[in-house]
C-alpha cells in the first residue's frame, strides 16, 4: 500500500488550552470511499481527475491535485502501467473529508483489492462504456457486497468514446449485475463522462461537469451511523518505519475511539503484545480529538482517532517487521484470537466467478476478514458428503493461526488466494484447539462430530497418511 502524504513528517506543536477553545469548529465526517471494476477502465484516472476538479475549485486550502503518476507510483506499476497495490488518497469538500482507496483491477492482484473494499463505507464502480461489464467488473462487485460496501456509485467512463446507444446499453448492463448481486439498481446513482477529458481540460461536459457531477453524488450518500462508544479496533492495513521516531500502523479505525497516549493491544498470527499509542496522523496532520457535543463532533483538546478515520498510529518500540498487514491494534483483552468458527456460508457458481466442482471435507485455502487472511480448513458437518456451488450452509473453519475475529463478521474463501469461491459471515465463535504438537500436523487432521464439536481426528489423520 501506498500513501501520498507521509505519515509523521512533522512533530505537532504544543497549543494552549486556550487557543483550543477559541478554534473549536465542527469536524466534517470522515468518508471511505474507493474505485473498483475491470482494469484498464480507467479507475486511478478517475482518482486523479477528482483531485484535479477539486484542487482547481479551490473550495477546501490545501487541496492538492495527485496526478496519474503519483498515485502510481510503484516501479512495478510504471514498468507495466497498471495499479498493483491499493493507494490511499485524502481529498475535502465542503461537506466531507474523504479517504479515498484506489484499488488493482487485474484479476491476479485481487487479494489487494479485498484488503481495500473491506473498509469501504461506499465504492465508485468504474465501467468503461466502451467494453461494458468485464470479468473483473464482476468479481469486484461480488467482493464489495460481501464484504459489506453498503454504498455504490457506477461512474461510466470514457463516454467520450461511445454513442447515446452505447451508454444506455452499459447502463441497462450495469443494472442487472446490480440486480444480481443485491444492489437496488433504482436507488442506485449513474454518472457518465470522462475522467481523461477532465484531467486534459476538454469537454467540459464529459469533463470537469461530470467529475463535480459525481463529487455531488458522493456528498448525497447517507450520513454513516459510526459506533464511536465501543472498544476500539484497527484492521492493519500496512506498516512503516519512521528512523528515530518508530514503527507506524496504518489503517482505518472500525470502531471507538483512540487518543495519543492510549494503551492498545497489537494482536494476529497466534501472538499479541501491548503497546502505546504516542502519536497519532491523518494523511500527514496530526489529529485534535474527536468529542461528541450536541451530536456534532468538535475538535477539543486532546489528538484522538474516532471510527472511520483512516490514520496512521506511531507504535514505539515495535519494529516493522513486528506489525503487519492483517494485525489489528485493539483496545486491551477486547477481543481474543480465534482458530475455530461455524459460519453460514454460500459457495458461489462458475457464473459469479466461483468453482464448478463440489466442495468435499478436509479442504484447505484461504480465509480473508478485514486485512488479514490466513490458511483456513473447512469442515462439512457429518450429515453433509459434498456442497454444491450455489449451495447455502453452515460449516465450520479451523485456522492456521489464530486470529482476532467477532461474531457477524463477513469473510471471503479463494483458491489458492487469489479465485474467491465462497463467502459468508460468522455465526458462532467456537473453543479453540490448541496445538500441543506440530501445529500444522494438528491443523490438517481436524474434524468435527454429529454434535457440531470440532475436534483432532488422529485416525482420520492416519488414514491419510
Amino acid at each position: 500500500m501506498r500513501l501520498q502524504n507521509s505519515f509523521f513528517a512533522t512533530v505537532a506543536k504544543p497549543v494552549s488550552k486556550q487557543s483550543k477553545v477559541q478554534t473549536a469548529v465542527v469536524k466534517k465526517e470522515t468518508y471511505n470511499v474507493g474505485t473498483i471494476g475491470h482494469i484498464d477502465h480507467g479507475k486511478t484516472t478517475l482518482t486523479a481527475a477528482i483531485t484535479k476538479i477539486l484542487a482547481e475549485q479551490g473550495h477546501v486550502s490545501g487541496a492538492k491535485y495527485m496526478s496519474f503518476e503519483d498515485i502510481d507510483r510503484a516501479p512495478e506499476e510504471k514498468r507495466r502501467g497498471i495499479t498493483v497495490h491499493i493507494a490511499h488518497i485524502s481529498y475535502e469538500t465542503k461537506n466531507r473529508l474523504y479517504a479515498h482507496t484506489d484499488c488493482p483491477g487485474h484479476k491476479d492482484f485481487i487479494k489487494n483489492m479485498i484488503c481495500g473494499a473491506s473498509q469501504m463505507d461506499a465504492a465508485i464502480l468504474v465501467i468503461a462504456a466502451t467494453d461494458g461489464v468485464m470479468p473483473q467488473t464482476r468479481e469486484h462487485l461480488m467482493l464489495a457486497k460481501r464484504v459489506g460496501v453498503k454504498h455504490l456509485v457506477v461512474f461510466m467512463n470514457k463516454a467520450d468514446k461511445a454513442d447515446k446507444d452505447m451508454l444506455e446499453l452499459v447502463e441497462l448492463e450495469a443494472r442487472d449485475l446490480l440486480l444480481e448481486f443485491g444492489y437496488d439498481d433504482s436507488s442506485s446513482i449513474f454518472v457518465s463522462g470522462s475522467a481523461l477529458c477532465a484531467l486534459e481540460g476538454v469537454n467540459d461536459e464529459l469533463g470537469r461537469n461530470a467529475i463535480l457531477n459525481l463529487i455531488n453524488k458522493l456528498d448525497s450518500l447517507p450520513t454513516l451511523d459510526r459506533n464511536y462508544g465501543g472498544a476500539f479496533y484497527m484492521p492493519v492495513q500496512s506498516s512503516l518505519a519512521v528512523p528515530g521516531r518508530g514503527t507506524v500502523a496504518i489503517g482505518t479505525l472500525e470502531r471507538g475511539t483512540l487518543k495519543k497516549g492510549d494503551s492498545f493491544e497489537l494482536s494476529g498470527y497466534g501472538k499479541s503484545a501491548k503497546g502505546v499509542a504516542t502519536d497519532l496522523q491523518m494523511f500527514g496532520k496530526t489529529v485534535p480529538e474527536l468529542m461528541m457535543t450536541n451530536s456534532k463532533v468538535v475538535y477539543c483538546s486532546y489528538e484522538i482517532f474516532a471510527a472511520g478515520d483512516h490514520c496512521g498510529v506511531l507504535c514505539r518500540g515495535f519494529k516493522t517487521s513486528e506489525i503487519r498487514r492483517g494485525h489489528w491494534l485493539l483496545a486491551p483483552d477486547s477481543v481474543k484470537m480465534q482458530n475455530v468458527l461455524r459460519a453460514e456460508v454460500y459457495m458461489h457458481t462458475e457464473e459469479e466467478g466461483g468453482s464448478n466442482t463440489p466442495l468435499r471435507n478436509g479442504f484447505m485455502q484461504t480465509f480473508r476478514c478485514t486485512t488479514w487472511e490466513v490458511a483456513v480448513r473447512i469442515l462439512l458437518p457429518p450429515s453433509m458428503d459434498l456442497l454444491m456451488p450455489g449451495d447455502h450452509a453452515t460449516l465450520y473453519f479451523v485456522l492456521l493461526k489464530s486470529m482476532p475475529i467477532e461474531n457477524g463478521m463477513p469473510f471471503t474463501i479463494s483458491y489458492h488466494a487469489k479465485k474467491t469461491f465462497m463467502s459468508g459471515f460468522v455465526s458462532e465463535i467456537l473453543p479453540n484447539l490448541n496445538a500441543t504438537d506440530n501445529e500444522v500436523e494438528l491443523f490438517r487432521m481436524t474434524n468435527v462430530d454429529e454434535n457440531g464439536k470440532v475436534f483432532v481426528d488422529y485416525e482420520w489423520g492416519k488414514k491419510k497418511k
